[in-house]
Order: C-alpha cells, then structure tokens, then sequence
C-alpha cells in the first residue's frame, strides 16, 4: 500500500519542523549489523517490522531496495510504504527516501535500509545516516541495517583486510544514539554458498566478488571486527546500567589519548586507531595539531583543506581538537600531554629512514625517550587515496609558472651585467657573494624551487663570464669545483630558510588579521546592549570581512524572520531570502547544527547557515552567501569565532533587556505600592468622617440641636472636597500621563489666577495669614487660566499643610526679563538639601513629614502643567526657615502671537 501527502511549502515546512522540536521525544534507535552483505540484515529486519505491525505499531517502509532478491521482496508484501521521490541527475531520474512525506505521516516506526547510501546532488541531507538522524530528532522510531565496513572509525582497518577502501562510512558518534545494536551473524561458509546460489548478487557480481571481497578469509575477518563492535556497545550498555543501579565493581581508570595531526593523508588512520583505542580503555580523545617551522605547517590550499578534513573527522569520532604553535614539536607535544592528563600519544611513522636522517634520532625516538610515564603508540602508516573533498577553498594554489622562472633569469642577468661592467673594481669573491643576492630574493618572492634554479644560473653565468677560460664552461683550476659545491650548499639553505622565513610570515599575517578581526568586532559590540545596533555591526563587520552577503534570522511567532542583512552588491540593498533557505534555516534553527552550501545537509542551497548556539539551546540562524568562490578553511574558522561572539552579545543584550525591564516592573511595583498605601490612606480618613457624621445624623435616638447638626454638615462638605481634590490629583495624573491634557489657550492676568486660587482655598486659609504681592508692571500671558489657578491651589495647599496656624505665606509675582515669576513662601518645616531633587517626582513624600497626610501627587501635577507650558518649577530653602516653591512662565508678546496666526 501506497501513503501520499500533499507537499508543504517552504514556510510551512519551517514552522512544522520548530512545533516538532517543542512537542515530541527523541526516537530510538535499532541497528542491524552485519560482516558484510548477504548475512540477512535487511531479512531481519523486515521480519521485525512485521512482528510489530501485528502488535498494533505504526509503521512505515521509508526506503527498502530488494537488490533482485526474491526473499526481501516476499517480506516487503503486507508493509505499509512511503513512495520514494525521484530527483534529477545528470538527465536520469533517480530514487530517493522521501525525508519531508515521512516527517509529514509522523508513523511510530520508520524502516531505512542502508545506512551508509550517499543521497543523490539536491537531496537535503548528502548522507542517508543525516536523515535518519532527523527522524530521531522528530521523535520517530527507526530500524535500519549497515555492514561493519560502513563504520568510519574502522575504515582503514577494512581496507587493510579486504584490499579495498570503502568509500561510504557513517561515523562512529552516531552508534552512540542506538539504542539496541542487534548482530546479524551466519558461518562464512554459508554465506558463501549463499553468494555462488546467486542469493546475494546476480551471478556475474557474484563471481567477481568471489574473487575480491568475498574471500573466507576476509569474511572471518570481518566478522570478528563485528563480534568486537557489538561487545563493546554491550559493554557499554552493562557499564551505563551498573552506574545506574550504583552497582560495585571495578571500574576503569579515568584517561586521555592524544593523536598528533597534520596535513598528512596519513594521519585519517593515525585519528582512526586513537579512537579505537580511546573506546577501548574507555578514554577520552584529543586531537593535537602543532604548527612548527620543521614540520612545514601547510600553505598550500591543498594541505589546509587536508588539515581541515583530517580535523573534522577527529571531531566526527567525538574528538576534542586543540591547535597550537611551538618551535619544538616534541617538546610542545609533552607539555599539551602534561597539561592534560593524556595518558596515552598516538604519532606515526611513515616509513624506513631517509639517508639524511642516518645517524640521528627521529621525532618518534625523540618523543619516546622522554615520553616518561606516558605509553607512545607508533603506527606504520601508508598513505590512502583521498576523497573528494567536501569545502573547496577560495585562493588557487600558488605553483613556480613560467613567469617566476623568467623573473629568476632576469635577476641573474642584472646581477651579472653589474659584476662583468665592474669587474675591474671586484675581486671574484665580492663577485660570487654578490651573486647570493637574486638567490635570496627570487626565496622571497617565489620559494624555494625557484631559488634553487636561479642558484644554477647564478653558477654558470659565473663559470662562463668570470672564470678562465673566459666564455666557456670549462675551469681551469680544480680549486673553484669547491667553491661551486659551497655556492650550491649555501644557496640551497639560503634559499630553503628564507622560503620558510616567507612562510612563517604569511602564517604570523593570516593569524594577526584573523585576531584583529576578531578583536575588532569584539570591541565594537562589548559595550553594546542593544539586540538590533549588535546584529547590523555583525552583518556589517563579516560582510566587508568576507565580501559576501551576510544575514542574521531570528525566532518570532515559531517562525524565523530577517533582522539583520549585509549585501555586497548595490542591487542587493533590498535582499529577500526565497522561501528554500528559509526552510533550510528552520532545519539549523531546529537541530542545532550548520546546513546549507559547503555542508553534508542541504548541499544545494544558496547559503551557508550556522546555528547562534547559548548553550543546548539555539537562539537563531547566520546566513552567508556561498557563490563559486567557497569559504577557505581559515575562513570557516574565524567566521565560527564571529557568530560564537555574536551568540554571546545577543545573549547578554537579552539579559540586559531583561534586567531593565525588571528594573522597571520593580519602580512601576513600587509606584504601585506607594499610590496604594497613601491613596487608600488619604481616601479612607475623609471616608471615614463622613460616614461618622452620616451614622450620628441618623441616629433618632439622639436628639442633635441645630448648631449640632451645622457642624456635622460641614464636616461632611469638608471631607467631601477633600476626596474631591484627591480624586481630582489622581484624575490629572491620568491626563498627563497619557498625554491627553488639552490646554486651552487665551490670554489671562496672573492676578486674577491668583485670586481664583485665593477664593477656592478661603476655608483652608482662614488660619494663616496671607500676604499678596502683585507687580504693576505684569503683562498678560497666553496660557490656560483654569489649569495655573490649579498649580497655585496645589502650592498653597501644600504651603499650608505643611505650615503651623497662624503663620504668614506669601504670595508674590514679578517679571524677569522675559519669564513671570510666582513664588509661595512659608515658614513651615521646610526641605532638606537631599530631599530637594525629587520633591516633583510622583508619590515622593519628604521622611520629617510622614505624619502629614498626602498622596504625592500635588507637586509632581504641579510639574506637569508647568512642563506643557513651557515653563519650569523649582523650590529652595528659605532664609529663617521654611520654603519657597515657585514657577516661571515665558512672556508671549501680543504682535509674536498675532505673527504666528498670520502665518
């Protein structure tokens, strides 16, 4: 039976793999292993798929392929089956498991045969054991077969064996997810009879295969790998679950094994053979790589994508990778092992001795002599042939053309010319040293193949111009064959010194502008808080860095969304993602690992994309653009530097976004708090006398006379204002706050705002005296009457409150130049120098003056309607006690305003 669903797009695709990751577990995951093909993995398998489909399982057949076997194809009958998808190469169409149908039917179990398939160019991931990680990291169930030749980490042991290196391997961290590995064993004899029935391939492979791989003696070979293989997961299984129960036993020793890598092909098997035996004294492995000058750390691009490689398969076994510099090689190499408690070095030796080292000790002798306690594992080595590699570089090699060897001979001709028209003035020693000089330059410029060749030309320009007979080659005197031998020694370590020197230069440039960069970035974003200012400096900074276009894509709503972008070209200043990469984004945002151009997952998208990593957790995506001219190793390496950094300052942006914003909830809580306690307080005083002189009014029992009942009246009129002007406080509060204050503009006399002011707070004035002092020479002033008369309420109030009955407060108002001045004075308790600052600010109230009841809110309105005229408000202390508040108010002329109308 057939499952079909309808294709999502790139979007939905996106916001179906991040719901996923929120909602369901991780897989498990069941391996079938065999020694090698025809043992009856994919038959067990598949009768396993049959067992649970009785038992009620969801399951699914992602990808079986039968190979023309009648008994696979007899066990596929029954199986539910996702249809393969077909994918265009090369003008065929070819068949590939339907990763997004299998994640869109969601089955409890899915069966992927052959883990090791290289997917077909335009599938998302470039290996199938990718895909199958994904359908882990989705929550589905997966059984699956691979043959132990397929096993990265004994990949040139199987080549040792069987002749032939297998090219399709699934490295060996993967196994770490399986859940139950399940060895698929049959005597070798019968698998050989299996092979000549034609059981296993068709009769022509058959016989040939007989005659290479299919030999008894590699098959028990292979099958021993694969006994071993699968004890050791058991071993690991029976240590997992002693540690659970916290069972007693012995327990191996805790340690390190350290391998030496460098740009060697040779040293994949030396990374190989340090984690298979890190796996066996259940040790943990580190990756050395050591730049010193007699090691010729590489320059070339082929070496350093060899380097990169080899590194990337020591991460891939679950090494750690260390790089460091040193003049010593071993040296370096005991201090990295003493630093970090490696108990066991693998270094490898390439072959039998040159005859230039006849007579000394190698590195590996050097190594083991003084290696102390630490066990040294030499292995034999042979080089392998390379894979295709998978990041290509951006810079062409640089090889001696044509030009170099044109230049060379141009050197030597001036040199020369020099020499033969001063000749008169030049003894033949000045004349052989100054021929050292092209040999030193052309070292410099072109290296040391060049130098060596000019050294030549150098010899026979001094034989034939120099060196009787004159204009020949041939020498008289049998003294100067030594003299050329010397010339030749010391150009040829002349020559080699100073192309080591040159190389030595390039690497300290490379390595000082990588720094810069970074220290650069570094410091422009180390003092920045903001999420938005951190990502356009990012962008910005990696864009004109790499001259690529440089994207930064974040979370939002479960969907990721563009928020920062850095195009190269002009063109490009409106840049739109296609719906594609953001699918493939979504993945990396999902999973936590790089995809995109340059990578195994997603090989055929437009861009790069790399996860910004906090921890486990990731908090977003970078994008950059992967046109013909691909990312160098270095490249690849400072910009993982950048986006750790960038990760960093968005984390600490967030943290900073967050500290301000429980720094504000705080204030707003402690606002809170203050408005409640003094409004609740100042509410519930005047509350309570009304309701006390309501109770006594009402009580029929007494019998009140009518002065009696007058005061209980006032008192209730009295408290009534009071909440009234409360009410009123918080009512314009509100106003301000929201901005919905509306002055009403028109032209007014300061002295009848005051004498409003004056009427409406008579019966709180009655116990104090009140001195008026209004100048002659006052204008007009164009302002809202009602709103002023309010401030000058609110300072009297607070003048009064705050003033012993009987005492004097003054009112006065002047002109100053172009401002209105008007100041309340008292000789009240007065404001301390501290108190000052924050005597406007809402719900502040002075600490002497605790016990006089208030909200805060008088001064802080005060402000406020001052502020939306353009004026200002202050208070001070007074000479002989008490306080003066007072505010200005600028001057509007009447032909400035009728000016403004006009306009």
């Amino acid at each position: 039976m057939e499952l079909t669903e309808k294709p999502q797009s790139g979007h939905e695709y996106a916001e179906t793999l991040l719901v996923a990751a929120n909602k369901e577990q991780r897989g498990k995951l069941t391996v079938f292993l065999g020694a090698a093909a025809g043992v009856g993995k994919t038959c067990s398998m598949l009768q396993e798929a049959h067992a649970r489909l009785r038992e009620g399982t969801d399951i699914v057949l992602g990808l079986v392929l039968t190979h023309g076997r009648k008994e696979t194809a007899a066990l596929l009958e029954g199986l539910p089956r996702i249809p393969e998808q077909e994918i265009e190469y090369h003008g065929k169409m070819l068949q590939e498991m339907d990763l997004d149908a299998i994640l869109r039917r969601r089955p409890q179990l899915v069966v992927v045969d052959e883990l090791a398939h290289s997917n077909v160019p335009g599938s998302r991931h470039q290996r199938r054991y990718q895909d199958v990680e994904e359908l882990l990291v989705a929550g589905i169930d997966v059984y699956t077969a691979v043959n132990i030749q397929h096993i990265e980490s004994l990949n040139d042991v199987v080549a040792q064996i069987t002749g032939s290196i297998v090219r399709e391997t699934v490295p060996d961290a993967f196994f770490e997810l399986a859940d139950d590995i399940r060895l698929i064993d049959i005597p070798p004899k019968e698998l050989l009879q299996r092979l000549k029935e034609g059981k296993v391939y068709r009769p022509q492979q058959a016989q040939q295969a007989l005659r290479g791989f299919f030999r008894q003696g590699n098959i028990s070979a292979l099958r021993e790998l694969a006994l071993r293989f699968t004890a050791r997961h058991v071993d690991q299984d029976m240590l997992a679950y002693m540690r659970l129960h916290k069972i007693e036993g012995p327990w191996p020793a805790s340690g390190k094994v350290m391998v030496c890598v460098s740009a060697s092909p040779f040293s994949a098997q030396l990374i190989r053979a340090a984690q298979r035996l890190a796996q066996g004294l259940h040790a943990e492995f580190l990756a050395v790589h050591i730049e010193t000058p007699e090691r010729r750390f590489p320059h070339g691009d082929k070496e350093r994508e060899r380097l990169w490689r080899n590194l990337n398969l020591a991460k891939e076994l679950g090494g750690q990778i260390l790089t460091t510099a040193g003049t010593d090689f071993v040296e370096t190499v005991l201090q990295i092992a003493v630093r970090e408690n490696v108990t066991a070095i693998v270094v490898g030796k390439s072959g039998p001795r040159r005859w230039y080292e006849i007579g000394r000790k190698t590195l590996v002798d050097r190594l083991i002599d003084r290696s102390g306690f630490i066990h040294v594992y030499v292995i034999q080595g042979r080089e392998e042939e390379e894979k295709s590699p998978v990041i290509t570089t951006a810079v062409p090699q640089q090889q001696a053309g044509w030009r170099q060897y044109v230049g060379a001979l141009a050197a030597v001709v001036i040199t020369t010319g020099l020499c033969y028209v001063f000749r008169g003035q030049l003894e033949l020693v000045n004349i052989s040293l100054l021929y050292l000089l092209p040999v030193l330059l052309t070292a410099a410029w072109w290296g040391r193949s060049t130098a060596y060749v000019t050294a030549l030309f150098c010899v026979l320009g001094f034989d034939f111009l120099f060196l009787e007979p004159i204009f020949t080659f041939t020498i008289y005197d049998i003294r100067y064959l030594w003299s050329f031998l010397i010339f030749g020694l010391v150009a040829f370590l002349v020559g080699g010194k100073t192309e080591s020197l040159r190389r030595e230069l390039e690497s300290t440039r490379r390595r000082e502008s990588n720094v810069n960069s970074l220290y650069r970035f570094s410091s422009r974003i180390a003092a920045v808080d903001d999420a938005v200012t951190i990502m356009e400096e990012f962008v910005s900074h990696v864009g004109r860095e790499l001259q690529r276009t440089v994207l930064i894509l974040l979370p939002e709503s479960k969907v990721l969304r563009l928020q920062a972008c850095y195009a190269v070209q002009q063109e490009d200043a409106e840049f739109q993602l296609p719906p594609s990469e953001y699918a493939v984004a979504a993945w990396v945002q999902e999973h936590g690992q790089a995809a995109g151009r340059s990578t195994d997952t997603l090989p055929g998208a437009e861009n790069l994309f790399l996860p910004l990593m906090n921890g486990e957790k990731v908090i977003g995506v970078v994008g950059i653009a992967i046109d013909t001219r691909k990312l160098s190793p270095e490249e690849r390496a400072v910009l993982g530097a950048w986006v750790s950094l960038l990760a960093i300052a968005l984390v600490r942006a967030g943290l900073s976004s967050e500290a301000k914003q429980a720094a504000m909830l705080r204030e707003a809580d402690k606002l809170r708090t203050a408005l409640f306690n003094s409004v609740s307080h100042e509410l519930r005083t005047p509350l309570a006398a009304i309701m006390a002189s309501v109770y006594t009014l009402n009580d029929k029992a007494v019998a009140y006379g009518e002065k009696q009942r007058q005061q209980l009246l006032e008192t209730i009129a009295d408290a009534s204002k009071r909440m009234e002007r409360i009410i009123g406080n918080l009512l314009d509060t509100a106003r301000l706050e929201s901005g919905m204050l509306q002055l009403k503009l028109d032209w007014c006399d300061l002295e009848d705002v005051v004498s409003g002011a004056l009427r409406r707070s008579k019966e709180h004035t009655q116990s104090y005296k009140i001195k008026v002092e209004i100048a002659d020479d006052l204008p007009l002033i164009y302002a809202d009457a009602a709103l002023l008369e309010h401030v000058v309420l609110n300072l009297l109030d607070n003048a009064v409150k705050y003033s012993v009955e009987g005492s004097e407060i003054e009112i006065q108002t002047c002109l100053d130049d172009s401002e209105v001045i008007v100041m309340v004075k008292d000789r009240g308790l007065g404001v301390t120098a501290k108190d000052l600052p924050h005597l406007f600010d809402k719900f502040y109230r002075a600490r002497q003056t605790e016990k006089i009841s208030g909200t805060g809110l008088g001064l802080a309105i005060c402000k406020g309607i001052v502020d939306a005229h353009r004026g200002r408000i202050w208070a001070k202390q007074r000479t002989g006690g008490g306080s003066i508040f007072a505010f200005a108010l600028p001057v509007t002329l009447p032909e400035e305003k009728a000016g403004e109308k006009n306009d």
